[in-house]
């Protein structure tokens, strides 16, 4: 009888734990990415070979002619990629950018200047205010991402907890900030020029002279932080919050001590020459870019004007010449800039406070940061190959097509199809957690498709960003996810990776569908995307 009674009392589990059980089941079989581009690379060898010997009525956008797939397992092809390795791989766009301004950023995080400018950020705040600056913190800190995941969210529960809140929602809120908002940001970050690398390869798959600026978002990402705030200071403080205070008390044996005030006269010192630094570089950048005869402007146009014998001559247009074209140096050093704007206040910051003693100490901690990256330039060797081998088949360029007459044919809107792909985002981000590996996956396939849509890839791009960052925070294929769990459980023994999934889950709607609706607006409101950037292709002039 006992039995049958534990039994009964047991709780079952619900549909969404169920699902949630599926997920971490079905993504924990999935290879490394490294390894899933190489079987992906052996795919389309495969599938070139079967397709090759296939003809095809549908039209290449390139050359105006039928598409042909190329039979990569054919002797000429293997030659030609044997020969060509060691070039596709230094030439991948992703490869440089990534690392030379991860190299800046690790310079400041490893000295602490990024530490102490987010522990000043946070002291600063009202209470009444500690929520949303907690959240615009953690959306600010994805220009050194480690440094969110390790000093935001802890210090936000430190903080929560020293105010009376409960610490979790602290967790919580700087989590949702983090990795919800891991797109969204008021400052350009290596994230942009890396997402923008991938999608100007992709855009090439089907216009070989599309370019896209590496500042292609930065309005709309700018723009979307407030309402991102917004939605997560709602969540965390009406739905989240009043949930832990009634199903998750706080351990009664805590001593955690708030380091909120840990900060010394020597690192404020520090932190204050430091910003100074950052704040007269920027100040000589704009100085620099301001005069009409910047060397960081664009060339002057060239226009044809007829004299007053008939004569047709080209001069010198006496229009301002442009920072913002792609011809303009300017958008050319945007990932030198961000490595500047890091590295020299980084060192300040070192030297001032102690953590940097000489020259040796600034080389190790660019070396510590390169360690880091050795997974990534790992996974970047497979996924040229990958980009490479799917490039040359022409089965991007097939598929783009076929999807795009499919899409036309059954009179889908742009903005329906914008939704379905956000939505297809954020499925496969439950299973590939990367934001880099995942847009290289579905980049070659999506850019291209919709452009033969009219859609842009700058707005595909945007649609792909909120799309990955909403459901970050709920699968805990994510790295930091058994990170945010183990500070969860300095507040709450009991706490589990399914506590913490049920907890961030009205994040991660309420994002998807707020976020994806104020896309939409935007782009009804026809606000610009970001620096050269456009809703259509081919882009309106």
């Amino acid at each position: 009888m006992s039995s049958t009674t534990t039994n009964e009392a047991a709780p079952k589990k619900g549909g969404i734990a169920r699902f949630l059980d599926t997920i971490e089941r079905v993504g924990n079989k999935l290879p490394d990415p490294a390894m899933l581009f190489l079987g992906l690379m052996f795919f389309v060898w495969l599938l070139s070979a079967g397709l090759s010997h296939l003809s095809f009525a549908e039209i290449d956008p390139r050359s105006s002619e039928t598409i042909v797939i190329n039979n990569l397992l054919s002797a000429e092809w293997l030659t030609t990629w044997m020969t060509s390795m060691v070039k596709i791989f230094t030439g991948f766009a992703p490869l440089g950018v990534v690392l030379v301004a991860v190299l800046g950023v690790g310079v400041a995080e490893r000295s602490g200047y990024i530490n102490a400018a987010l522990k000043a950020m946070l002291k600063v705040t009202p209470a009444k205010m500690i929520t949303p600056a907690v959240v615009m913190i953690g959306v600010i800190s994805s220009v050194a991402t480690d440094a969110g995941y390790v000093v935001v969210i802890p210090l936000a529960g430190v903080i929560f907890h020293a105010m009376g809140r409960h610490p979790i929602a602290g967790i919580t809120a700087a989590f949702a900030g983090v990795s919800g908002g891991f797109c969204a940001n008021f400052i350009p970050s290596g994230l942009d020029p890396l997402l923008q690398s991938f999608t100007q390869s992709s855009a090439q798959l089907s216009d070989p002279e599309m370019m896209v600026n590496p500042l292609n978002n930065w309005f709309f990402a700018s723009a979307s932080c407030l309402p991102i705030v917004a939605t997560i200071w709602y969540i965390t403080d009406k739905i989240v919050e009043p949930r832990l205070l009634k199903n998750s008390p706080i351990s009664k044996d805590l001593d955690i001590a708030s380091d909120m005030h840990s900060s010394n006269k020597k690192e404020t010192f520090a932190f204050r020459v430091a910003s100074l630094v950052m704040l007269g570089l920027i100040g000589v950048l704009i100085a620099t870019a301001l005069p009409a005869d910047s060397p960081l402007r664009a060339p002057a146009e060239m226009i044809e004007v007829t004299t007053a014998a008939g004569e047709v001559m080209l001069q010198e247009s006496t229009e301002p010449r442009s920072l913002t074209s792609f011809s303009a140096p300017m958008m050319q050093i945007i990932v030198p800039l961000i490595f500047i704007f890091f590295v020299i206040p980084g060192v300040v910051f070192g030297y001032l406070n102690g953590s940097f003693k000489n020259t040796d100490d600034i080389v190790t901690a660019m070396s510590k940061t390169m360690e880091t990256m050795g997974h990534y330039i790992v996974m970047a060797f497979f996924c040229s190959m990958f980009v490479w081998a799917f490039g040359q088949s022409n089965i991007g360029v097939l598929m783009a097509v076929k999807g795009a007459n499919f899409l036309q044919a059954i009179g889908m809107a742009a903005p329906a199809t914008i939704v379905g792909m956000i939505a297809l985002v954020v499925l496969i981000n439950l299973f590939v957690g990367s934001s880099s590996a995942k847009w290289a996956l579905i980049s070659p396939v999506l850019v291209p498709m919709l452009m033969q849509m009219n859609i842009s890839p700058d707005l595909v791009q945007a649609a792909y960003r909120v799309g990955d960052s909403s459901s970050n925070i709920i699968t805990p294929l994510m790295p930091y996810f058994p990170l945010v769990v183990v500070y969860c459980q300095k507040y709450v023994k009991g706490t589990g990776i399914g506590t913490l999934v049920a907890t961030m889950l009205p994040y991660s709607i309420a994002l998807a569908i707020f976020w994806t609706i104020f896309l939409l607006a935007y782009w009804a409101l026809g606000f610009p995307l970001g620096l050269g950037a456009s809703y259509v292709y081919p882009p309106v002039m």
